[in-house]
């Protein structure tokens, strides 16, 4: 639109012009207008390209592909981890005779701790039960394991001992040492020595037999004391279950008397087991009896 007002007051000027210069004959107005026709056709001439007028061409200017290289952040090592243990226990119960246990004056007896195995590597049978100090009380000085014991797997470890001859409390010291020879766990036997009858009653042993296969087995547990009383138990399962129905046995005089069950398993490859606990006098579990099923 500007452009054609533009256009319209050039046409006005030059009509201007060309009257002033124009002859002075009015009788020809054709020819004014002729020549007012050619000037403005020549004013749009050069104002306006022609098809062949040659175009402007642009060189487009590429972006880049990459940015500037940037020098990355240092990174710091990772922070140090602890080292677990190769070698380590975790000594769980006294399952024969804890700590203060009556014993009669040269009765022999077996003494049976349980641990965990917490490290992380087996015991194998290059490990072994070690007397360290104390009292031996006729104990190996040196005992193999019987088998192995993985991470995280539970054991018992049993000593056969006798009470010493004297009166008292008496404590041995043991411990469990590696293939290497490095003791790594460290614990006791600790009984009491009493005379005549053994001192307060007590349960001093508990030995299971089991016998029978999967589906129909049969169990038989003789519990020993040191003195007359009434021992009173049940049975606690590895399920986490416990016996509704408690045993008695009653005692005239230091002995042993016993008891028997059946246990039927019917699933495959399982393993269950049982232990006794003492009500009564000991307040103690003592076990155990293992059932597998191939």
């Amino acid at each position: 639109m500007h452009k054609l007002r533009s256009m319209l007051a050039g046409i006005t000027i030059i009509a201007a012009i060309l009257a002033c210069n124009l002859p002075s004959n009015p009788q020809d107005p054709a020819a004014v207008m002729t020549a007012a026709a050619l000037t403005v056709q020549a004013q749009l001439s050069a104002t306006v390209p022609s098809a062949s007028s040659p175009t402007a061409t642009f060189t487009p200017v590429p972006f880049p592909t990459s940015g500037p290289s940037l020098t990355p952040n240092p990174t710091h090592p990772p922070a140090a981890t602890p080292t677990p243990n190769c070698d380590n226990a975790n000594f769980i119960t006294d399952v024969t005779y804890p700590d203060n246990t009556v014993v009669s004056a040269g009765d022999n007896f077996t003494k049976t701790w349980r641990f965990k195995n917490i490290g992380t590597c087996s015991w194998t049978p290059s490990y072994a039960l070690v007397f360290v100090n104390g009292e031996s009380m006729g104990g190996p000085t040196v005992q193999a394991l019987a088998g192995n014991v993985n991470p995280g797997q539970t054991v018992d470890l049993s000593v056969a001992l006798t009470a010493p001859s004297s009166n008292g409390t008496h404590t041995g010291n043991w411990g469990i040492r590696n293939a290497a020879g490095v003791i790594f766990a460290h614990f006791y036997v600790q009984i009491v020595v009493g005379s005549g009858t053994g001192g307060p009653f007590a349960v001093t042993h508990v030995e299971f037999s089991v016998t029978g296969s999967c589906g129909n087995f049969h169990t038989n547990v003789s519990i020993t004391t040191n003195s007359a009383g009434t021992v009173n138990y049940h049975k606690i399962f590895s399920d986490g279950g416990t016996d509704t129905a408690p045993g008695t046995l009653t005692y005239a005089s230091a002995g042993t008397q016993s008891f028997n069950f059946d246990n039927a398993m019917g699933a495959a490859h399982t393993t269950t087991w049982i232990d006794i606990y003492i009500d009564h006098p000991n307040h103690q579990q003592f076990g155990r009896a293992t059932y597998t099923c191939p």
